[in-house]
């Protein structure tokens, strides 16, 4: 009955109630969204999300990303048969041409919600019909130009529009040409890259906790996603953003307070394992993919972890010093564990150890090495073990004296 209210009414008002009674039964019962789709109204929703109502497209959009969710909808026919793809493009040039407005004074909150539900059903169909993204292709021309639909607050920096305008572009094909051309105008190549920077750079500072992985973690997917379709100077570009600088390393890398020094924080946080191994994916990626360039630009300390997780190999030249460029240029040789300038680097004046402290701390280590061996986590020997097996090791008597010059 609400179905039929809903697709067959010609009156507007009690179409739209009964949208929204639908809508929110199918949020709160989640039972009635494949009876929605088992009396054949998704096909009628595709249909409907054809209007100039914003009120209606918020209602139909919600009803079709529900639909989504735990049923047999056939997304691939309502993409086929019956332009799924092309009404949600329509619309979201209609959202698009708001921006062009000069006579709109002030943003329509209804066209907010609109936009936003669209946005998430953009993102779910692209995700659960995999082989027709390329439909969607299309969109990501007015999905960029909605980046710049408002002003960055720095309060909340990903609030909507934005965090669902990024992910919107997760699972769209950005290497066809339509979508090349969006993402790197030839008017201005950077200027989407440097935008997603800064909703990064924001973002990774405001928000913490579950927000910080549910909200900041798509940005940096997207712009791991795009380092790699991206032109060679923007992938540039994104390395002179993301990697730390000659001024990170004035210090052990990532204990300032720039965003690649936030990044490298946040690629070891404990609590947020998501954007943990987004941005050391991100970090990885723009090292080209190669373990020795990315021990070099995050050290050895950031880097490690990452290439055993991912059954990478260990660069052979791990522990040899290399050298980067400084703030003039110059090349410096830097510390491979930590990633400092070596010139820049602490020198710790301490009294020379004592045998009975040397000792001390060779038996920490023994400890040490025989609990990793149980573990099984690595292969390891004891260096001791390894010593008495290669005939270096002496026992010495309790009357030993050492003969001192």
């Amino acid at each position: 009955m609400l179905s039929r209210h809903a697709f067959e009414s010609t009156e507007g008002d009690t179409a739209r109630a009964a949208l929204r009674v639908i809508a929110n039964a199918m949020l709160l019962k989640p039972e009635t969204r494949q009876m929605f789709v088992s009396q054949g109204y998704s096909i009628d929703a595709c249909r409907k999300l054809r209007t100039d109502d914003w009120d209606t497209e918020f209602l139909i959009s919600r009803i079709l990303f529900l639909s989504t969710y735990g049923t047999d909808i056939n997304i691939t026919d309502l993409i086929e048969n019956h332009q799924l793809a092309e009404r949600v493009i329509d619309n979201l040039k209609r959202h698009m041409d708001v921006l062009s407005d000069k006579q709109k004074q002030k943003l329509d909150p209804t066209e907010e919600l609109a936009l936003c539900e669209l946005l998430k059903l953009i993102f779910n169909v692209t995700h659960f019909c995999k082989e027709k993204v390329s439909a969607f292709a299309p969109a990501v021309t007015p999905i960029v130009a909605l980046l710049w639909k408002q002003e960055v607050s720095d309060t909340n920096p990903l609030e909507a529009p934005f965090s669902p305008l990024v992910n919107s572009l997760l699972n769209i094909d950005l290497k066809a040409d339509e979508s090349q051309l969006a993402l790197f105008p030839s008017e201005d190549p950077v200027k989407v890259i440097l935008r997603l920077v800064d909703l990064l750079d924001r973002g990774i500072r405001f928000y913490s906790g579950n927000d910080l992985e549910t909200i900041v973690t798509p940005v940096v997917s997207l712009l791991t996603k795009l380092h790699e379709s991206a032109p060679q100077p923007i992938q540039q570009k994104l390395r002179e953003c993301l990697l730390p600088t000659a001024q990170d390393r004035q210090t052990v890398l990532g204990r300032g307070e720039s965003l690649p020094a936030k990044l490298l924080q946040n690629s070891t946080n404990p609590s947020a394992p998501a954007i943990r191994d987004a941005i050391s994916h991100l970090l990885f990626e723009l090292s080209d993919k190669d373990a020795s360039q990315f021990v070099e630009n995050v050290g050895y300390g950031f880097a490690s972890g990452f290439l055993f997780q991912n059954n990478v190999p260990i660069p052979a030249s791990m522990a040899a010093t290399f050298n980067k460029g400084d703030a003039s240029g110059v090349q410096m040789p830097v510390n491979p564990i930590t990633g400092q300038f070596l010139d820049k680097e602490n020198i710790i004046d301490a009294p020379e150890m004592s045998e009975e402290e040397k000792e001390r701390d060779a038996e920490r280590l023994f400890v040490l090495f025989e609990r990793l061996k149980k573990t099984g986590v690595i292969k390891v020997q004891n260096p001791v073990e390894q010593a008495v097996n290669e005939g270096r090791f002496e026992e010495l008597s309790d009357e030993y004296v050492e003969e001192l010059d």
